[in-house]
């Protein structure tokens, strides 16, 4: 009888590829005024603020000395990356890994720095919102307490009605790989073309959902099976 009773999924990034958009219309942005977005210094922001405090529209407006307004990069970056995210299609094996948790009674959950605007619109455009249990995202932990910090994924199993011992997170960032590490959950690593980059490791790390199942997963976590 297995042990694990939910998995614990990221969103951006993990169930939906969010990431790589935004910073394609960042270097897009950037590049139209002759100059380079520092894409290692925003990778650090990717899953929450612990590396890093990055704001590309403020370093923006400061290499061109303030001929660019922020608020206005801002709103551009966002019209512009949210159409590529809206034709974007939920990530290989996602759905997979939910539907054997389903089928074997593991309740799910999403644990997210974004706020509920953003990923419950996504979820239920998607056609997954149905799928989670519960969704914890920043409105739910106190202020400057999302990811690395182990608020989202502690509120998530307080929820859930589940101890540490007994989840699996799914993280593709350096910062959600750290927040799941501090609320003491095993953490598998999907890092996503844009994260893979940074050297993202957990317990076990995978290249996609689509290459592990569930049951190749619980046998790779020692405390399981009982």
């Amino acid at each position: 009888m297995w042990m694990i009773k939910a998995l614990l999924f990221d969103f951006d990034g993990l169930i939906l590829d969010t990431e790589t958009p935004e910073v394609l219309v960042w270097q897009s942005i950037y590049h139209e005024h002759g100059f380079e977005l520092p894409v290692d210094e925003w990778e650090k922001t990717i899953g929450g603020y612990g590396l890093s405090n990055f704001d590309a529209a403020e370093h923006l407006s400061l290499l061109s000395q303030g001929r660019l307004d922020p608020v206005s990069m801002r709103t551009r970056y966002r019209r512009e990356s949210d159409l590529l995210i809206q034709s974007s299609s939920i990530m290989s094996g996602v759905i997979s890994m939910i539907e054997q948790a389903r089928e074997q009674g593991i309740q799910t959950a999403i644990g997210s720095s974004s706020p509920h605007s953003w990923v419950d619109t996504h979820a239920k455009r998607l056609g997954i919102f149905h799928y989670f249990k519960h969704i914890i995202c920043q409105e739910d932990v106190s202020p400057g307490r999302t990811k690395p910090n182990p608020d989202i994924y502690l509120k998530a199993l307080e929820q859930l009605k589940v101890p540490n011992t007994e989840a699996v997170v799914f993280e593709d960032s350096v910062n959600g790989v750290e927040s799941a590490r501090r609320a003491g959950i095993f953490v598998v690593a999907v890092p996503n073309p844009l994260t893979a980059k940074m050297g993202v490791r957990g317990d076990l790390t995978i290249s996609s959902l689509a290459d592990l199942s569930l049951q190749d997963l619980l046998a790779k976590i020692p405390w399981a099976w009982e």
